[in-house]
């Protein structure tokens, strides 16, 4: 029997190798389990981010939420500025999941680039009562720099990444005129949804995601071919009972506007 360990290149024995088997499993089973901890910690840790800000956050604020010892808590991240990018990266996950993979399954072009945008909008009307962490993380950290502020800049500069790419793709099948500043267009695009952000959440407008959406039309109408820009004027010009339609309802006990059923 050899007594050389295997990591030296020598076969294990059977002994070995029983041993070794029984404690893989432990070993998924736990890794497993840390797993979903740290999963059920970034869940919490993005609700408090929603209403204290990404400053908020600490070990012991988490600690005190998920009923966890701060040595617990502090196990999975190991410093408040590694749960703070944690946090600033699920909600990139989360955001990526529920807004850009739905939109590329869409035709490049028009088709593509109003998904995106669409699907944004329909975010940030989600978080309407919560607040966009890219939007309010930008707030916080405009003038602090760190490794945070990198954090967040490089998950919101990712994002318009591929806005930009949705608008050159526009312009390479046509949709968009050659001429088209897709820099200009993303400019744009995003002021429409800062203005959704503040009238919907701070002045509680209850037409403001119908307003970001016919404002979205009326821009595009603007860098459009022109039988992409007949089709969008067509939808601009609607009848307004389907615009009406298409809002969210208020609530009975809030001003925030709610899905259609």
């Amino acid at each position: 029997m050899s007594t050389f360990p295997p990591a030296l290149g020598i076969p294990a024995s059977d002994e070995h190798r029983s041993a070794e088997d029984g404690a893989r499993p432990r070993s998924r089973l736990s890794q497993q389990k840390g797993q979903q901890t740290r999963a059920a910690i970034l869940d919490a840790a993005l609700g408090l981010a929603s209403q204290m800000g990404i400053e908020g956050l600490s070990i012991g604020a988490l600690a005190e939420v998920t009923g966890m010892s701060k040595s617990g808590v502090f196990a999975h991240f190991g410093s408040r500025e590694e749960l703070q990018i944690s946090v600033i990266r699920e909600y990139h996950n989360r955001f990526e999941e529920e807004v850009f993979l739905p939109a590329i399954k869409k035709p490049r072009g028009m088709p593509r680039l109003r998904a995106l945008f669409e699907g944004w909008i329909g975010r940030v009307a989600a978080e309407i009562d919560s607040g966009c962490i890219y939007i309010s993380g930008a707030v916080e950290f405009d003038d602090r720099p760190g490794p945070v502020r990198d954090a967040l800049a490089a998950m919101v500069m990712t994002w318009h990444g591929a806005m930009t790419r949705a608008i050159q793709l526009a312009i390479d099948t046509g949709d968009l005129l050659p001429d088209t500043d897709s820099a200009a267009l993303l400019f744009e695009l995003h002021g429409l949804i800062l203005s959704l952000h503040y009238d919907a959440r701070f002045l509680r407008s209850s037409t403001a995601i119908v307003r970001a959406h016919a404002s979205f039309d009326r821009l595009v109408a603007y860098y459009a071919s022109s039988a992409v820009r007949q089709a969008t004027q067509e939808y601009v010009s609607r009848p307004a009972a389907t615009a009406r339609a298409a809002q969210p309802r208020l609530s009975s006990n809030s001003t925030t506007p709610t899905p259609q059923e």
